[in-house]
């Protein structure tokens, strides 16, 4: 496993031309430290909060420059701060601890979309209401997801025939038997404008809830630049609590940085997070150890990752009072 994560490391420092950012990090001159942000996607809703802290200012006024890079198709986020390429990355909490198995060495912050927003998408006119449910259809799904593993081991997925997902909504627009994978928060609102009717059968019904939009650093960031990290994450809260409040401002910005996410589809968006992001029983942001073990336990179930691989008590930031 080392070994791999090795290549895997080298292959990202060689594709990207992988910089050490730590030196940006402890200003001895007086001036404003630069840190980056490495997203996993390009500029959505799922990153909104991020992008709040920077339009509103809130990085500016806990002392940090920040710069936000997006990401796109094989974004090796784990991998990218792991090298130091990036000071900070958005990953979700399965491909975290995935990346950890394999060596990398970085530490969860904070989770800001606490309930996953992964689904399947099927039409209302099916007459499914459960993934239970699924069968006698084309399920257009990236098989080597561990969600997409864990519903294959979960449930029965009679005569479902299974198909490659290559983004937006082109094969589940052919007729009610078809469904795809998704998003809350994105494809149902394509899909509707086009004229379907489609349910959102959400993954974490069946026990699979990874954190998502996770906020990671590498341990060696955690450890020698604390206070920054500090800083970082209390702003990145403030961000969070904003977006999902008054998210306009950021919403305009977003659609600047992606011109394919209208202000339309970032509304729906913001409305299908907010019940996902907020709790009455847990701070924004907040994440329990337990969780995070619950998760480790059913990517061993889908041999993803094996007993002893990762220690979750490191991976779950415990700030320093």
């Amino acid at each position: 496993m080392r070994k791999l994560f090795s290549l895997w490391v080298l292959s990202c420092i060689a594709f990207a031309g992988c910089g050490d950012e730590k030196a940006n990090l402890d200003s001895t001159d007086g001036s404003t430290p630069t840190v980056t942000v490495i997203l996993n996607w390009f500029p959505e809703a799922e990153h909104g909060g991020f992008y709040a802290a920077q339009v509103h200012g809130f990085y500016e006024e806990a002392g940090l420059n920040v710069v936000i890079k997006q990401g796109g198709p094989g974004t090796k986020v784990v991998a990218n701060v792991e090298v130091g390429r990036a000071t900070f990355g958005v990953a979700n909490a399965d491909k975290i601890l995935n990346g950890c198995a394999q060596g990398a060495d970085v530490v969860a912050l904070m989770a800001p979309i606490q309930d996953s927003p992964r689904c399947v998408l099927v039409h209302e006119e099916s007459g499914i209401e459960s993934l239970q449910q699924l069968s006698d259809l084309t399920l257009s799904i990236s098989a080597g997801q561990p969600f997409a593993q864990y519903l294959k081991k979960k449930v029965p997925l009679t005569d479902v025939t299974f198909a490659p997902f290559n983004g937006g909504v082109k094969t589940f627009m052919r007729g009610s038997k078809f469904a795809q994978q998704a998003y809350s928060f994105s494809e149902p609102f394509t899909a509707g404008k086009l004229g379907a009717k489609p349910k959102a059968l959400m993954v974490s019904e069946i026990g699979f809830n990874p954190y998502t939009s996770v906020l990671i650093a590498g341990r060696d960031t955690v450890e020698d630049s604390s206070e920054l990290v500090q800083k970082f994450v209390d702003a990145s809260v403030r961000g969070w609590e904003k977006y999902l409040s008054e998210p306009d401002e950021t919403n305009k910005h977003i659609e600047s940085l992606n011109p394919e996410m209208a202000q339309e589809i970032l509304e729906f968006g913001v409305q299908a997070l907010r019940p996902l992001c907020r709790s009455d029983e847990t701070p924004m942001g907040n994440m329990t150890l337990q969780r995070w073990q619950e998760l480790e336990a059913q990517l061993q179930e889908i041999d993803l990752i094996q007993p002893g691989d990762v220690d979750v008590k490191k991976i779950v930031w415990q700030p320093t009072e």
